[in-house]
């Protein structure tokens, strides 16, 4: 099934790429989460239009997002979670949380579908993620868990 991409999706385009893909994976995930709307011959205006938009915003976000990625690299932050006494945390940190905590430590505010955590954290501590800035660059995150 030939899909429109509204959003970036990880692995897969980024917003005005046609893609085809699953009809399961377009159906339930791609559509029901708005990340992605079906391929029409009137679709494809609006393929044009955020092809267009896209290209005149390419430099100055990229500028910009090499500059947000200096200040996320060295912003050191701490993410509140709800731990037992032996430090394992009810469920996982989540990219909400992550965004949450790096918008109270003064960063910019994040898009969690921008942020990917590699592994799950599960433990009081250290944690690592990455935030997709633009389609070039990409943050490394370094964050603590801490008993909130």
């Amino acid at each position: 099934m030939k899909v429109i991409l509204t959003h970036e999706v990880s692995n897969l385009g980024a917003p005005g790429d046609v893609v085809d893909v699953k009809d399961g994976y377009a159906r339930n995930f791609l559509l029901r989460r708005g990340l992605a709307t079906a391929w029409t011959k009137g679709g494809q205006k609006q393929v044009d239009a955020i092809a267009a938009g896209r290209k005149a915003r390419a430099v100055k976000s990229l500028e910009e997002a090499q500059s947000i990625k200096g200040n996320l690299e060295s912003l050191a932050f701490k993410v509140p979670a709800h731990a037992s006494a032996e430090g394992r945390l009810f469920g996982a940190v989540s990219t909400k949380d992550v965004a949450d905590a790096v918008a109270a430590a003064g960063g910019p505010q994040l898009d969690r579908r921008t942020i990917e955590i590699p592994q799950p954290v599960k433990q009081l501590g250290p944690g690592s993620a990455t935030v997709r800035l633009h389609p070039e660059v990409q943050a490394s995150l370094s964050f603590t868990v801490v008993p909130g």
